[in-house]
């Protein structure tokens, strides 16, 4: 078997398991190619084939629907199998759509019967034939906006009552790019510029980014292959969770509680920007996960990171009241601002997991905001851009904490580039804003008696 054949009987072994487990597609893709023992060369090739066919998988059935209608019983690993082929069809200009169909056809014979595979092969002769339906055909706004960029309908309505039709689009647009791989320089061992002299003589396409002094953007190669990230210069970040670290206007050797705070990623930010001084004390529900963030503290040589198993909801219980200077509480959410690095997540959302969340990131901030010091700052952040895990969240926990302020100097605090963003305490960053990851940060003063 063709080394060619292997890839594609991979991508699609791949998207049957996603579909039919629920299982997230970069866990699953990564321990696949290990698996395989795909080569480098082919790994690019795999990764285009799944993350493109989960990717654009509504507008690939609504390509499909007048070609397949007859059809009514097709088996899934069929539908993956020609979404995965008009996804090379459409969208891969390097591969011509004969070795396309071809490949497909080879597929269905080893996979299914001699009928499944006329089949595939008269579904895309057809498409060939006749090309693809038209896009303009569905008059309702909000209806294309999501066949044409693959999201649920439900998710679009919603953005666009809160965002408006432009901006909903601009995001679902954005959604089905790849994202740049971004790194933080560990600027307590080494500054920028020599960091990304050293990457470059690795080999790495790498360039300093505009948003923030610490950051970098990778163009070409894995930051987390590097000998720099070895040995504990970088640590591979997206730049909106970077500014988290900024947010909270840290000052040398305070004490701060980074309430979920796996793997670490705001921890060792917060370490370095306290110089290595002070204490950072980072909680976790997980005990794997404390390692994870224990293991990147040693990595990036940073001895201010005490990590600790703890449902951070009970934490008021194991603190003393008003005990640290800052909190950052980066709570669990939707993550509807990181499709783009798990794109199946778009099809598995409910929008009452929405509700859902938020009343443990209300009971969240409820018992981190007891050992906040008086005159102390807290930072409420999440990776997603939805108004109610967001905004509603804010404004809910102010209105039953009266010992609570909002914290205006926020702008102050933040990289230059992030200022036009900021309405007062607080900013929500659209993945379409800089190209980062869709974020939102409120900064919260506890009021001095």
């Amino acid at each position: 078997m063709s080394k060619k054949k292997n890839v594609r009987d991979a991508a699609l072994q791949l998207l049957e398991t996603i579909e039919k487990n629920q299982a997230y597609s970069n866990l699953l893709l990564n321990s696949t190619i290990e698996k395989n023992e795909i080569s480098p060369i082919d790994v690019g090739l795999l990764t285009e084939l799944v993350y493109g066919t989960l990717q654009r998988k509504m507008t690939l059935d609504f390509y499909l629907k007048p070609f397949i209608e007859k059809n009514k019983k097709l088996q899934s690993w069929v539908v993956n199998l020609l979404r995965m082929t008009v996804y090379q069809m459409v969208y891969l200009d390097k591969v011509p759509d004969r070795a396309a169909i071809y490949e497909a056809v080879e597929i269905a014979k080893r996979r299914g019967h001699k009928g499944i595979a006329s089949l595939v092969n008269g579904v895309l002769r057809s498409i060939q034939r006749n090309g693809l339906p038209s896009l303009d055909s569905i008059s309702d706004p909000a209806e294309r906006v999501a066949i044409e960029t693959s999201h649920p309908i439900w998710l679009v309505k919603r953005w666009v009552s809160q965002f408006g039709l432009e901006k909903t689009r601009e995001m679902c647009e954005v959604n089905l790019m790849a994202p740049l791989q971004t790194g933080r320089v560990n600027l307590t061992r080494i500054s920028r510029e020599d960091c990304l002299g050293l990457l470059e003589e690795e080999g790495f396409d790498v360039e300093a980014s505009p948003i923030l002094p610490e950051a970098i953007k990778c163009l070409r190669g894995n930051l987390a292959s590097s000998k720099a990230f070895k040995y504990g210069l970088l640590t591979i970040q997206d730049e909106s969770s970077m500014l988290v670290a900024h947010a909270l206007g840290i000052k040398e050797e305070e004490v701060i509680l980074d309430a979920c705070a796996a793997p670490g990623g705001k921890s060792s930010h917060i370490a370095e920007k306290l110089g290595n001084s002070g204490k950072v004390i980072s909680l976790d529900l997980h005990e794997h996960k404390v390692k994870l963030i224990s293991q990147n503290a040693e990595r990036l040589g940073l001895e201010n990171i005490e990590a600790r198993k703890m449902d951070s909801r009970q934490a008021a219980e194991h603190f003393e009241k008003n005990s640290v200077d800052r909190v950052l509480l980066d709570a669990p959410c939707s993550g509807l601002g990181v499709m783009r690095r798990k794109p199946d997540m778009k099809y598995t959302k409910k929008e009452q997991d929405l509700s859902q969340l938020q009343s443990i990131q209300l009971s969240l901030l409820d018992s981190v905001a007891l050992i906040l010091k008086p005159g102390g700052t807290l930072v409420y952040s999440t990776c997603t851009v939805d108004r109610e895990e967001n905004q509603e969240v804010v404004e809910k926990f102010l209105h039953e904490h009266q010992d609570f302020e909002r914290d205006l100097t926020l702008a102050e605090r933040m990289p230059e580039a992030i200022r036009p963003l900021i309405t007062g305490h607080d900013v929500q960053i659209l993945p379409q804003d800089f190209g980062s990851d869709g974020f939102y940060i409120a900064c919260l003063r506890k009021k001095v008696e």
